[in-house]
């Protein structure tokens, strides 16, 4: 298992559809712990492979002590809605509020080629979207709205139907 560099949002690799795994070998397997390991030591709870720069359609997500890995994921079904504020380890400093669905299931390749299947709501459920956007080169600012610095302040001011980003008052 090795550390491996997170790309950034300048990095044109992370706007690029990622390519279908074929062979589940060792070399894929390796990929997987190490996006295990490098997803865990930034404190993320999930990485794409193309997050690392490898255009292989490869996620992880870890919630709650259950870590899940997909090989080719495809979500298969979407219901309800949430907006929820997210944050990206390719897009360090920046949050913004996205709209996803409240439940999705989703299915894949294990690491064993086993075909499994996940249900997940709430924070699973954006997570497991969130990963499956990288794939296609979506990053979650493209979705967003209201994209701030976590120290801003987002006020609603309801008489003028707009959001207005405070940062510290000087």
């Amino acid at each position: 298992m090795a550390l491996r560099g997170i790309l950034t949002d300048e990095d044109a690799a992370l706007r690029k559809r990622s390519r279908e795994v074929t062979d589940i070998d060792d070399r894929v397997l390796a990929l997987v712990d190490d996006m295990i390991e490098t997803m865990r030591d930034a404190g993320g709870i999930g990485l794409a492979a193309p997050q690392i720069g490898v255009l292989r359609r490869i996620i992880t997500v870890e919630l709650d002590d259950e870590l899940y890995v997909l090989i080719n994921p495809e979500i298969l079904k979407m219901s309800g809605e949430q907006c929820e504020e997210e944050a990206c380890l390719s897009v360090p400093g920046l949050i913004g509020r996205v709209n996803r669905p409240e439940t999705v299931r989703i299915a894949g390749l294990s690491p064993d080629g086993e075909r499994v299947e996940y249900e997940g709501s709430g924070l699973l459920a954006v997570a497991f979207c969130h990963e499956c956007d990288h794939l296609d080169g979506i990053l979650f600012t493209d979705k967003a709205s209201q994209v701030h610095r976590p120290d801003e302040t987002i006020e609603s001011d309801d008489s003028m139907g707009e959001t207005e980003i405070g940062g510290d008052a000087q």
